[in-house]
């Protein structure tokens, strides 16, 4: 399942039909809550942690559920409060991205990020169903397997098999569609009327379906990174095209990555056609146990790191070099940003195949495959690992309204980053045109998560006091300085 995980490296992010049912938040959380105070690893001070019992299938009736405990799902959840609590602001739902992320793993970096919002908002975090300690699907692993062991592209079927008979449950019932209910019992369990919603990659998927199925819940809702619900996840192929090209034309533009750098572009193609043709094998140091073990560099692996370093303006500065000191042979700059990744994407991958082979792959054409790939970065790398998969997953149908544009007149700001390799500008556009109290901001040099930034962080935080998308100082985004590049492996910039 590790080789699977790795197939996935570039994933950003990013149902069973469910009929009408009766079942409304307020019965679904009762008296099923569990609140207290707690401390997290990583935050100092104490938060609250929280238990909520929710239906694993909305559509079932207490009377109709065969088995108490497996028609229920204990939600876990985690609370940040705020700093000053005098005026009684509406707390901030923080939607995480995957599909697959849990919130509140994310807890510790958010405390830190998130700041200035925390000082007047608390900052509520559900880990999805599927993920964290929400009935998590995810398949055991070793700690001790190799980083640089994981191909891509040899994942076998029987990976995929051998996880999902670790599965309990309803697969059916572990969707996007459901996550939002859930989100929505916690919402009512706290006895919040209305609350604000952050969701970031994946995480703006989730924030789209809950403006359609509870608009009457939301007080606003910030959009960053876009996943709208008309582009299905799975094509990157042209996305992750267009940021590196963005990144050789910033080099080219900054004179000494041009000076050190003159033909990027032709060496990055020289290097995929040496490990197409023949794969460079290397004894190398373990990153964490020291270990010599063995890595067999493909062109495949190549491809997939680079686009991983493409998603943060910190790691895109080493990309020249990695490219360049490959191109001679050295391939110590790529290991290091391979060795960083060790541990995995913090993924719970059940929920990542389940949500994207139902909701997404159904959608894309072989046409559109075709297309996707026809581009000159990665080609069709960015389709493998579902292509594999999710023939072999199983099977539901999300609900027809699931794929309807969002059309709430809630107050939503909508953010992008231009150098984003997933989930670029376009995508907040199409959200842009059917939501009618809107307004998207392109970060010219930012990448994915414009909200990684305190600037953006910053720009959330008026749009929560102020509710108008379109009056908001976008000042200090003109201020994020350009893309540098590491120009020798001594460091030098």
């Amino acid at each position: 399942m590790t080789i699977l995980k790795n197939a996935l490296v570039g994933l950003s992010l990013l149902v069973c039909s469910v009929n009408s049912f009766s079942m409304s938040p307020e019965s679904a959380s009762g008296s099923k809550l569990k609140l207290e105070d707690c401390h997290i690893d990583g935050i100092k001070e104490q938060v609250k942690c929280g238990v909520l019992q929710v239906p694993e299938n909305y559509g079932l009736t207490d009377e109709s559920a065969t088995d108490e405990k497996d028609a229920q799902i204990a939600l876990n959840f985690a609370i940040l409060p705020a700093v000053d609590n005098s005026k009684n602001k509406e707390p901030l739902m923080f939607l995480a991205g995957g599909p697959g992320q849990a919130a509140v793993e994310l807890a510790a970096h958010l405390y830190n990020t998130y700041r200035e919002i925390r000082k007047t908002h608390d900052i509520i975090l559900v880990d999805q169903r599927g993920t964290g300690k929400s009935h998590p699907l995810e398949c055991e692993e070793s700690d001790e397997l190799n980083v640089y062991e994981l191909v891509p592209e040899d994942f076998s079927a029987k990976e995929v098999t051998d996880c999902l008979a670790q599965f309990t449950g309803d697969l059916s019932q572990y969707n996007s569609e459901n996550a939002i209910r859930d989100f929505d019992a916690v919402r009512v369990a706290l006895g919040h009327e209305k609350i604000h919603v952050y969701g970031g990659s994946y995480g703006t998927r989730a924030a789209l379906v809950y403006m359609r199925l509870f608009p009457e819940s939301l007080k606003s809702v910030v959009l960053d990174s876009v996943g709208p619900i008309e582009v299905p996840i799975g094509t990157f192929g042209q996305s992750a095209a267009r940021s590196f090209n963005l990144l050789l034309e910033n080099c080219q533009n900054e004179a000494a990555c041009n000076k050190a750098y003159p033909n990027l572009a032709d060496e990055y193609a020289q290097v995929i056609q040496r490990l197409d043709a023949s794969p460079v094998k290397l004894n190398i140091a373990h990153p964490r146990l020291g270990s010599q073990t063995y890595l067999a560099l493909s062109s495949g692996k190549f491809i997939s790191y680079l686009r991983m370093q493409l998603y943060s303006m910190q790691t895109r500065t080493l990309v020249p070099l990695a490219i360049h000191q490959a191109y001679l042979e050295n391939y110590k700059p790529l290991i290091g940003m391979i060795a960083r990744m060790e541990g995995g994407l913090g993924m719970y991958l059940g929920l990542t195949f389940n949500i994207v082979c139902n909701e997404d792959m159904p959608r894309i054409t072989e046409q559109m495959f075709k297309a996707d790939a026809d581009n000159n970065f990665g080609s069709d790398n960015s389709h493998k690992a579902w292509l594999a998969a999710c023939p072999l997953w199983p099977k539901y149908q999300p609900s027809d309204e699931f794929y309807q544009p969002v059309t709430a007149n809630i107050p939503t700001l909508i953010l992008s980053g231009n150098l984003d390799p997933v989930t670029p500008p376009s995508n907040g556009d199409k959200s842009a045109a059917t939501i009618p109290n809107s307004h998207h901001i392109v970060s010219k040099n930012n990448a994915h998560i414009v909200a990684s930034t305190s600037c953006g962080v910053n720009i959330i935080n008026e749009f929560l006091d102020t509710l108008d998308p379109k009056k908001l100082d976008e000042s200090c985004l003109s201020e994020l300085a350009d893309e540098t590049f590491m120009i020798s492996i001594n460091g030098s910039i």
